[in-house]
């Protein structure tokens, strides 16, 4: 008896987010046969790896997906994590994929004669063209000196942390002020919890400027248009720490110079723990200032917007520092400090173990140009700067995603096309 063969589609999608979801809203446009593989649940991230005051940084009229704009009554708002759940659960009744939940890819290889070949947990498919939409935040990073730290002192990474009760009662220290570690440590302190941070090169940037969301005037100026090859880093802007803002109780600036006037202890990076002793780079005078530079930058470029339109908008402002540290501290005692929990905020590193095809560089990341990678029928999806600022958020996903869909269609339909048939007279 001939074994039975494997289930095959056009395309395999891997990752049920709001990449993988886009990707399945514009394939069904197309009419092209697909399957969503999702090993947890849809859209779990943004339930799981949320704390509980988590807010939008960006305005709610930048929720865009496909299909699913937002249509609620505060488009220059903040959604809160409840309401955010609410938004991506529409989007996921809206676009009905044929998803699988709860199948997790263990090894997906391109095959010699074309076509992909996916061993999953629930068995063996193959797929004309594969989609990875599976983000590029996967393990999150802890270094090693975690591993010697007292055992009574609580550690999380910010993707496990909810909110202050869960710590113990006494001080916390929160490792790198991005975008997370910042409305952490922000989290925390409104909760008058005792809080050490320790402030690496992140950037930040103003709430609102001259009369208007700061994100207003950037969409306003190109900046969210601007694709990564037009950008003066170019793909290196895919390494930059985002700028560290909230929109919290309707948006505000997160200034850790206030916060240290409040108590809030402030460090430089994190560098070494020897014995009972926590070690910091003397930087943080100039984190701060660079942070603030950029802060100052980003309003200049406003300004010159302004100016050369001749706007109507009201005067503008350098912010200027309201706390400097009298001197770099460098060392800290776990014991004197009275530290009973640590939350490290220092990002994720990609895993694509399960990914057996020749489209990474050193660093485990996909090489792409706007998604498509040099194997053939293999593309990308919702990573940072995949294309503009916006891909790997709501407001730009929808158009890598169409992009990507048209590409492979294309790809689809001259595959189909009998041989030949191109030369056949009119």
């Amino acid at each position: 008896m001939s074994p039975r063969p494997l289930p095959r589609h056009q395309v395999a999608v891997v990752g049920g987010g709001q990449a993988g979801l886009s990707v399945s809203h514009f394939l069904q446009q197309q009419q092209l046969d697909h399957v969503v593989l999702e090993k947890h649940r849809a859209l779990h991230v943004w339930d799981e790896q949320r704390w509980d005051n988590f807010c939008l940084v960006t305005p709610n009229w930048q929720c865009a997906l496909p299909g699913h704009p937002y249509r609620g009554a505060e488009p220059h708002g903040f959604m809160t994590k409840p309401q955010i759940l609410d938004y991506l659960r529409g989007f996921k009744e809206a676009v009905a994929a044929p998803l699988r939940e709860g199948v997790a890819v263990l090894r997906a290889r391109p095959l010699p004669d074309g076509g992909f070949h996916l061993s999953t947990s629930e068995g063996e498919l193959l797929a004309d063209q594969l989609v990875v939409a599976s983000g590029g935040y996967h393990q999150p990073i802890v270094p090693r000196l975690a591993e010697r730290l007292p055992a009574h002192i609580m550690q999380l990474h910010s993707a496990q942390y909810r909110n202050p009760a869960q710590l113990p009662a006494g001080k916390v220290l929160v490792v790198g002020a991005g975008q997370s570690g910042a409305q952490i440590a922000e989290d925390l302190h409104l909760a008058g919890r005792e809080v050490v941070l320790a402030v690496g090169d992140a950037p930040r940037c103003a709430r609102f400027y001259r009369g208007r969301d700061v994100v207003d005037w950037l969409a306003d100026m190109g900046y969210y248009d601007m694709p990564v090859e037009q950008h003066p880093l170019r793909e290196g802007v895919r390494d930059n720490t985002n700028h560290y803002v909230t929109g919290r109780d309707g948006g505000r600036d997160i200034d850790l110079r206030r916060f240290a006037l409040e108590g809030m202890e402030l460090y430089g990076p994190l560098r070494a723990l020897e014995g009972d002793t926590l070690r910091f780079e003397p930087s943080l005078t100039e984190a701060l200032d660079q942070a603030d530079r950029t802060y100052n930058g980003i309003n200049a470029s406003i300004d010159r917007y302004i100016a050369e339109r001749g706007l109507d908008a009201p005067p503008g402002q350098v912010y200027a520092p309201v706390w400097a540290p009298a001197q770099e501290r460098e060392t800290l005692s776990l014991a004197d400090s009275g530290i009973t929990a640590v939350i490290w905020c220092i990002g994720f590193t990609p895993d694509f173990n399960w990914l057996d095809a020749p489209i990474f560089n050193g660093r485990g990341h996909p090489v792409h140009r706007r998604g498509l990678t040099q194997v053939p029928g293999l593309y990308v999806v919702g990573l940072p700067w995949l294309h503009t600022w916006g891909s790997g958020r709501f407001s730009g996903v929808a158009r890598d995603a169409r992009f990507i869909v048209e590409h492979l269609a294309a790809r689809a339909t001259a595959a189909a096309q009998p041989a030949g048939e191109a030369l056949q007279p009119a």
